[in-house]
């Protein structure tokens, strides 16, 4: 895989702002395919950064009902990426 094709898109909530100011924690929506090896590779390369460690989760996509018709968002995967001690990725700095 290309790293730009394990790495979708960033997650910028509330939750992970606070994460990344607090713990230097950033996350990532990832393939679904990809393993944690494969993650912390493309984050380092895309990014320039050391990462210290990497978790993932499936996230469930959620039933959703509109009227008679029930449809289902599709399931993705999360990666929580813990960076070194004084690394920073200035893609989120200004968020």
């Amino acid at each position: 895989m290309i790293f730009y094709d394990i790495i979708r898109c960033p997650l910028i909530t509330e939750k992970t702002t606070l994460q990344k100011e607090l713990h230097n924690k950033v996350s990532f929506e990832v393939d679904r395919r990809a393993n944690r090896v494969e993650i912390k590779k493309a984050v380092e390369k895309i990014f320039d950064v050391r990462v210290n460690a990497v978790r993932t989760l499936q996230v469930k996509g959620k039933f959703k009902q509109r009227g008679r018709i029930i449809g289902k968002r599709k399931d993705w995967k999360k990666a929580i990426v813990t960076l070194m001690p004084g690394e920073r990725i200035e893609f989120f700095e200004g968020v």
